[in-house]
């Protein structure tokens, strides 16, 4: 079992999928609206129908199945899993012996894809204006967003 939120899909969490489906089958449980709303504080970019659609289309993965934030054994073995495999920021309470853990991709999260949506945006719609007014308040904006957010 890989378990994610995966608001924004990106090539970490394929790395991670890859690495699991070495060990064996790989059932993604995927962190439900409800879920990131009460723990991350946002709507995910992606709806969960969009996100299980998304994965159930990886080579790596066999099942999807809508989760909480935080695993359990009996969810595990509700679900037929022996390991959950994870990056190195777990926080699932599973005792060692069932858990495997993977090094994180370096350079990227979702909140780093967000980053480079904003800048993205900026460069696009103020690249002929610096120093304008309007560049100001879109740097304000930005700024207010990444703290929303927790981008910081």
């Amino acid at each position: 079992m890989v378990d994610m939120s995966a608001t924004l899909l990106h090539h970490g969490h394929i790395r991670l999928l890859k690495k699991a489906a070495e060990i064996g089958d790989v059932v993604v449980a995927l962190t439900v609206d409800e879920e990131v709303r009460r723990t991350k504080g946002y709507e995910p970019e992606l709806s969960f129908d969009e996100r299980k659609e998304i994965l159930e289309s990886i080579k790596y993965v066999k099942e999807v199945v809508p989760s909480p934030w935080l695993l359990t054994e009996a969810f595990m073995d509700e679900h037929h899993c022996d390991l959950l495999v994870h990056g190195a920021d777990n926080s699932n309470k599973i005792p060692k012996e069932r858990l495997v853990i993977f090094p994180r991709t370096e350079g990227i999260s979702s909140s780093v894809l967000r980053e480079r949506v904003l800048d993205c945006l900026m460069q696009m719609n103020l690249a002929d204006k610096p120093g304008s007014a309007s560049e100001k308040v879109a740097r304000f904006l930005i700024e207010s967003i990444k703290k929303e957010f927790r981008l910081e």
